[in-house]
C-alpha cells in the first residue's frame, strides 16, 4: 500500500522525514477526501467502531495517557505506518491530546524533544498541546 494524504489538506502534519499524518477533532465532521487506512484515537472512553483499522488509547481530556508504554508503542506504529498508509491521530477537539501525540511522533521522527511542541504548533495548529503537563510529557518523550 502506498496511500498518503495530500500535503495541503487541512490538519495534515508533514514530518521532517516527509511522512504525513492527519490530526483532527472527532467532534467535527469527517473531512472530505479519502478515509484513513489507520487511526489512533486518544479518548477517555472507547470510541465507536469505524470502517478502517483503528487503535484506541485511554487518554482523558486535558490529561496524559493512562498507559505510557502502550502510548509509546502506538505512536511508533503510527509513524511507521505513515510511511505507506494514510494515518490519522484524533481526540475530541484535535488540539491537546492530538497535538501532544503529534509532537511525540515528531520526536520519533527526529525533532528534538525541546522543539517538538513549537514544530507542531507551527506546522499543525497554533494551539496544539494545551497543558503544562502535556508540554512536559513531550519534552520527556523519547
Amino acid at each position: 500500500m502506498t496511500a498518503t494524504w495530500e500535503s495541503t489538506a487541512p490538519g495534515v502534519l508533514r514530518l521532517p522525514s516527509g511522512r504525513l499524518i492527519r490530526g483532527r477533532g472527532l467532534r467535527r465532521p469527517l473531512p472530505d477526501g479519502p478515509a484513513p487506512d489507520f487511526a489512533l484515537y486518544l479518548l477517555g472512553k472507547e470510541p465507536p467502531a469505524v470502517e478502517w483499522e483503528s487503535r484506541w488509547l485511554r487518554w482523558p481530556d486535558f490529561r496524559l495517557p493512562a498507559d505510557r508504554a502502550a502510548t509509546a508503542a502506538a505512536l511508533r506504529e503510527a509513524l511507521e505506518r505513515a510511511g505507506t498508509e494514510r494515518v490519522e491521530v484524533a481526540c475530541g477537539g484535535g488540539q491537546g491530546r492530538t497535538g501532544t501525540a503529534l509532537a511525540c511522533i515528531a520526536v520519533l521522527d527526529g525533532v528534538p524533544s525541546t522543539e517538538a511542541v513549537a514544530y507542531v504548533r507551527e506546522h499543525y495548529a497554533a494551539r496544539a498541546v494545551e497543558t503544562p503537563w502535556q508540554r512536559r510529557f513531550v519534552r520527556r518523550f523519547g
